[in-house]
């Protein structure tokens, strides 16, 4: 006997080829680094975007605007209102005929009770963006009119404007992370979604690229089907996690180093942080745990889907019920997490279709229980198995099925036919 176990050796190489095979594409790293590239080159946008929004917004505070007004109020301060470049008049009507024939740069019409009249403001159209300064210099006059007559900038400012409040919470006598908090967890929610897009169509032709290119038979005579598929599968899980940490940590390195321009409340005093970005271990941890099973899960659902169809075609609409299936608990995402422990959170949690995108989206917004997180593994690890184990059964009756449906009943043993 040989004293080598053939299927082990086997198992080896074909994860060794699947693995090598898909990593060493520069396709494969083409798309991999696009990802973190393209969220850089947004979170600087939002940056860039933020500051340009400030500066715009300085520049009309300090442009120079001529207008003439009316004031109904009576709370508007002249020397305020001329100070901003503003001249009183008596013919509303009239000061408004003037901007509309282009002699009067702006009129603004102050009305007798502001609390539930607006403040009517007619000007010469500037562009999109520096109209709006009309608004600002008609706002900035009034509040501090008003913080005239009150007499006390203090209590003017906290009158129109209340002060900043930082809010610390704290469970189990640990401070917890806040809203940031989401992020780190919230990672492997986004990392799933990757996963499964960018690596469906491999999972599909796990069994489908022998069965399209007609060369089963041979393969089978020197390799076990079971020890073929789980090759497969497992050097796709290596692929995913690679593909995962290529994404994950220059997103994560990225946030971090623009997280404080990105208006982040600061995390509570004791919380771990990345940069501005609350760090909970525990939350991390079961979220990377539930990435990877519902990995897995996702896997083993495809691979017996490519196993009974007979070309990648067929597979590819299947293929679209299985993506829609992930999409559901987003539709229902204010419910997960305004009620995570409702019936319906329950549902979608532990119903293996859903439970991957419910119970990490539940994770990162803090509603997952420790045990739910460990039921939900539990039915992530048995239905992955099973769909694996399925795939394997279909895959060994049905892969000389080559221009038709496997039937999966008679497949499986349940029914029997000629």
């Amino acid at each position: 006997m040989n004293p080598h176990n053939p299927n082990r050796h086997n198992l080896g190489t074909v994860i060794s080829f699947e693995f090598r095979r898909t990593v060493l594409k520069p396709k494969f790293w083409l798309i991999s680094l696009s990802v973190p590239l393209l969220i850089g080159v947004v979170v600087g946008l939002i940056a860039l975007s933020g500051q340009t929004t400030a500066q715009r917004v300085e520049s009309q505070d300090t442009a120079s605007v001529t207008f003439t007004y009316t004031d109904a109020s009576g709370l508007i301060d002249p020397t305020v209102a001329r100070t901003a470049g503003g001249t009183p008049v008596s013919d509303a009507a009239a000061a408004r005929a003037a901007v509309v024939a282009g002699t009067s740069q702006c009129h603004i019409d102050y009305p007798k009770d502001p609390l539930s009249q607006p403040i009517d403001v007619q000007g010469k159209d500037l562009g999109l963006f520096d109209s709006s300064r009309y608004n600002a210099v008609a706002t900035t006059v009034f509040t501090t009119s008003i913080e005239h007559k009150i007499g006390n900038p203090t209590l003017a400012k906290l009158a129109v404007n209340p002060p900043d409040v930082q809010l610390a919470t704290f469970a189990d006598g640990h401070a917890t992370a806040g809203i940031a908090g989401v992020i780190a967890p919230g990672i492997f929610l986004v990392l799933f979604y990757m996963a499964v897009l960018m690596l469906g169509n491999q999972m599909l032709n796990v069994t489908l690229e022998e069965k399209e290119n007609r060369v089963t038979e041979m393969i089978l005579t020197t390799m076990n089907p079971t020890t073929l598929i789980v090759g497969k599968v497992l050097a796709l899980v290596g692929i995913g996690i690679v593909q995962g940490l290529v994404v994950g940590i220059p997103a994560s390195i990225v946030f971090g180093l623009l997280s404080g321009s990105m208006g982040l409340p600061e995390a509570s005093a004791g919380v771990p942080t990345l940069g501005s970005i609350p760090i909970d271990a525990g939350a991390v941890a079961i979220g990377f745990c539930l990435f990877l099973f519902s990995f897995l899960m996702f896997t083993g659902l495809l691979v017996a889907i490519g196993a009974v169809m007979p070309s990648a075609k067929e597979a590819g609409n299947t293929f679209g019920v299985v993506v829609m299936s992930m999409f559901i608990p987003l539709y229902a995402g204010s419910l997960l997490v305004s009620d995570p422990h409702g019936v319906v959170s329950q549902i979608f949690t532990f119903f293996p279709l859903t439970a991957p995108v419910s119970t990490l989206l539940r994770n990162a917004t803090g509603g997952l229980y420790w045990w739910e997180a460990a039921i939900a593994l539990a039915i992530l690890a048995v239905c992955g198995w099973v769909f694996l184990m399925v795939g394997v059964r279909l895959f060994r009756t049905g892969s000389i099925s080559y221009g038709s449906r496997v039937k999966i009943g008679r497949a499986l043993g349940w029914t029997t036919g000629r």
